[in-house]
């Protein structure tokens, strides 16, 4: 896991917009999810989701490791001790970016409500731009994609499309003793770039800032 400094990070990425934050390597990209011990454990030893996971039920994935720790608490919420870092190629990233189907109508990707709500009925994965936030959990200008995969995404995510699953706990309750010292310059989160899907079609679809 390449890592940077987190105020190297700050003055480097974008401070507002639309961003599909992520590691990104080799044509692969990194997203994450948080986890309960048992289900973090299958997943490692499995190298995919099983056992105690439930694939009836809408799973999100991260691609901004920060809106996952403030999502997670760093890891301190309950049923979320475990961050696992999953890869999976970008192809199959934006495989699930093109079923993707924003949870709110917006004017701004739909003509009518009615052609939101038909997307909706036709498509497994929802997305979501929230406010990002930084590692303290003041909310940012700039907005952060999750996508809700379930039904027959979900099933390929969790046994097709994951090239490596990691727990990366130790390595965030490093830095969250950090943030918790006072020792903020030392703070370190993974090194993260701009992603934009290879179609213009796509990008604009998701609503992404170009």
């Amino acid at each position: 896991m390449k890592l940077e400094r987190y105020e190297e990070s700050r003055n480097r990425l974008p401070k507002e917009g639309r961003h599909i934050l992520g590691s990104l390597s080799n044509n692969t990209i990194v997203v994450y999810q948080a986890y309960r011990q048992s289900i973090a454990d299958y997943a490692v030893k499995h190298q995919r989701f099983g056992g105690e996971f439930s694939y009836n039920r809408m799973s999100w994935i991260k691609p901004n490791f920060l809106w996952m720790m403030y999502r997670s608490g760093w890891a301190q919420k309950e049923g979320q001790e475990n961050i696992l870092a999953i890869t999976i190629s970008t192809d199959h990233f934006d495989l699930i970016l093109n079923k993707a189907v924003v949870s709110s109508f917006s004017k701004d990707l739909y003509k009518t409500e009615e052609a939101w709500k038909n997307d909706l009925a036709l498509n497994d994965v929802r997305l979501q731009w929230d406010p990002d936030h930084d590692p303290w959990g003041n909310k940012l200008e700039r907005r952060a994609i999750q996508l809700g995969l379930k039904d027959d995404t979900l099933e390929k995510y969790g046994n097709e499309f994951v090239l490596k699953i990691e727990n990366i706990t130790p390595f965030v309750n490093e830095q969250h003793e950090l943030l918790k010292s006072g020792r903020t310059d030392m703070l370190q989160v993974p090194y993260e770039s701009i992603y934009v899907p290879q179609s213009k079609d796509l990008a604009s679809k998701i609503g992404l800032s170009l």
